[in-house]
């Protein structure tokens, strides 16, 4: 049999073929039942859309079905259906399958899943507690305060816990304060964890030889790309994470545009700094030397950009192979 499982929160609408293509059944499962349903058509094909909740569904049916994840923004036929309903997403999906046409998605490992969840958790709470800081930096605003003062900081709390404002401000300054405390103590907490989780992969050892390279980057790298050996060339993450420019051809003109960010923003904007840091302060020959012959042509923006793909290219040499920074010419 082929399905195809439209996953949403609580339940899932579910289509099954059979090898001519012909409805078997069309039923909506809860997804606490699914492994009886799974059960039931134990050796078959099955797909589903890649959401926030697919691991726990995928890893339930994986037992008793072959299970593809489908990549979201390549379900062409689901996506451009001029009638989009669960059954009709259903059928696509059980109709790919049964053509063999399922653009598929990585699903991770269990390791890789930790390391994201660390991770992601941590770049959360540090969103929480800025959106706290900017709270407070209102109150200051609307009080006629005009004094810089920085809300993350020891010194800044210290200035703002001494601080008086008429009621129900001065109530709303104290919770904030307090919020920002504790989700820094929570992020601290995350971070030990994230250094201690980065220190017993190889992986994230590996890149942690880069000049510049901390544990978090480290650890947010190994988390995103996942595996190293589902990419066929370099070529290829730097199309994953976004670094890749964006090419127009027309005639016999060739035109190379900024890059085309798809992917993951926050493995962009590490990379970006990491260079920063391996360029500027670190003073890494191999990705300096790069990076002043790019800015001398073109502009500072343009040339740490394409340095960061240069290290991500870097990066992905030494994981497919296994080995620390060394990069050419240069004693590591």
């Amino acid at each position: 049999m082929f399905i195809g499982i439209d996953v949403h929160k609580r339940y899932s609408q579910i289509a099954v073929l059979d090898k001519n293509g012909e409805i078997v059944e069309e039923v909506r499962v809860e997804n606490a039942n699914l492994d009886d349903f799974a059960q039931r058509y134990a050796g078959s094909k099955a797909a589903l859309e890649a959401t926030s909740n697919y691991y726990h569904i995928h890893d339930t049916l994986s037992e008793y079905l072959d299970v593809t994840v489908a990549n979201p923004g390549e379900l062409k036929l689901i996506s451009d259906s001029d009638k989009k309903t669960d059954r009709v997403d259903a059928k696509q999906l059980a109709r790919m399958v049964r053509l063999g046409s399922v653009p598929e998605s990585y699903v991770p490992t269990d390791e890789v899943r930790q390391a994201r969840a660390l991770v992601r958790g941590r770049q959360k709470l540090v969103e929480n507690r800025t959106e706290y800081a900017n709270k407070i930096h209102g109150l200051l605003s609307d009080h006629g305060i005009t004094r810089e003062v920085k809300p993350l900081s020891v010194e800044g709390r210290e200035f703002l816990a001494e601080l008086s404002l008429p009621a129900p401000w001065d109530a709303l300054l104290e919770s904030y304060l307090e919020l920002i405390q504790v989700l820094t103590e929570q992020i601290e907490s995350l971070e030990a964890e994230i250094e201690e989780r980065a220190g017993s992969l190889k992986e994230t050892q590996l890149l942690m030889t880069i000049p510049g390279v901390s544990y978090f980057t480290a650890l947010t790298i190994y988390a995103e790309l996942g595996e190293i050996n589902r990419f066929d060339r370099a070529k290829e993450v730097v199309s994953y994470v976004g670094l890749n420019p964006i090419i127009r051809e027309s005639g016999d003109s060739r035109f190379e545009g900024s890059i085309s960010k798809r992917g993951s923003g926050r493995v962009r904007w590490l990379l970006v700094q990491a260079s920063y840091t391996a360029v500027h302060t670190c003073e890494d020959e191999y990705l300096s030397r790069f990076y002043n012959r790019l800015a001398r042509k073109k502009n500072s923006k343009t040339a740490i950009v394409a340095t960061a793909r240069k290290l991500l290219v870097s990066m992905y040499h030494m994981l497919d192979r296994e080995e620390v920074y060394d990069p050419p010419g240069v004693s590591a």
